[in-house]
């Protein structure tokens, strides 16, 4: 098989994940590029003699792919120059900072008739796959609601709020475990440190079809690390603890039913409770199952399990946050509706 080139933009948190990940994949070689001399000294210094390079268009010659790891602002520069020399292209969460960015990206590798894939790598995560598998068995019954939290300290973005930053995850994970697209969005977000944008965050999503509310908590101010979705079916409840080593979802069979109370002063509802199981799940690190396949896609041309439009999607989503923070006594609505796949 032809060595695939892979050039990964900007070293940074994920960037330099990237080139670990694709470093480890047979007949892929990674190219590191990065403006900042220091980032391409720390790239070789951790992964010995890569082919380096400070600027994107130095590198279309060389490259069969890139992955877009820069800051998002970058993203639709970066990723239209490498589809427009008609390379396949991985964009980090999110896709862009505009609905526009977004389109214009989607449309030129629609054209160029190239890959472009988003990289929500949560969609690639086993743990999510089984909490898909227990909602679409029935097995916690008619889901009442979702909640997701998102929180740490620091890492605070120079060209988004935490929303952008963080709830691309949860979006993408609610809008794949329901196979539908919010088409609502309400918002509370505040500044507390800094001069810019929004830390903390509390996002409500709607999804109509499904008559199901999903709710969404993100901080980069918060003393604990948090990665948790929790879904509420009639049934039984699952909780997804993506920070935990051997019960990353754990089924409760425990529920609340409505009663007609015999007694003005009864309590209206009785409570249920059961056994807690965790299924056994095979563990898989979700960024090389999603960098595997991207290179596959780029390899066979066929077409990713989270393509631009999948992105396009979230932005949307996204958008509608800012009109929604904007008029905190309104909402955000989805203009024009994308589907979960």
């Amino acid at each position: 098989m032809k060595t695939l080139r892979v050039g990964v933009v900007g070293y940074g948190y994920w960037g330099s994940k990237h080139v670990r990940v694709l470093g480890s994949l047979p007949d892929v070689e990674v190219v590191v590029i990065d403006p900042d001399p220091a980032r391409l000294a720390e790239a070789q210094r951790v992964h010995g003699l890569l082919t380096c390079a400070p600027r994107l268009e130095d590198c279309l010659d060389v490259i069969d792919a890139a992955v877009v790891a820069a800051p998002p602002a970058e993203h639709p520069r970066l990723a239209m120059t490498a589809l427009d020399a008609g390379k396949g292209v991985l964009v980090e969460k999110p896709l862009a900072l505009s609905v526009p960015e977004a389109e214009a990206m989607v449309d030129l590798a629609r054209d160029r008739g190239e890959c472009l894939m988003v990289g929500h790598t949560f969609e690639y995560n086993p743990a999510v796959w089984k909490l898909k598998e227990l909602i679409d068995s029935g097995e916690l019954g008619r889901i009442l609601y979702i909640d997701t939290a998102r929180l740490d300290l620091g890492r605070y973005q120079a060209d988004c709020n935490v929303i952008w930053d963080l709830a691309p995850h949860d979006i993408s994970i609610v809008s794949y475990l329901l196979d539908e697209m919010p088409d609502e969005t309400a918002v509370w977000a505040r500044r507390h440190v800094g001069v810019k944008h929004a830390d903390v965050a509390y996002l409500r999503m709607s999804f109509s079809r499904q008559q199901i509310s999903a709710y969404v908590h993100v901080s980069w101010l918060d003393p604990c690390k948090v990665r948790r979705v929790t879904v509420v079916g009639e049934r039984k409840m699952a909780v997804y603890n993506d920070l935990s080593d051997n019960e990353r979802i754990r089924v409760y069979d425990i529920g609340v039913s409505a009663l007609e109370p015999d007694d003005v002063h009864a309590m209206p509802v009785s409570y249920r409770t059961g056994d807690i199981v965790s299924p056994y799940i095979q563990f898989a690190e979700p960024l090389l199952v999603q960098d595997t396949h991207f290179v596959e896609s780029v390899r066979t041309g066929s077409r990713p399990a989270t393509p631009g439009e999948r992105g396009l999607d979230v932005v949307r989503v996204l958008a509608s946050t800012d009109e929604a923070a904007a008029a905190p006594e309104a909402v955000g609505r989805i203009r024009s509706l994308g589907t979960a796949s």
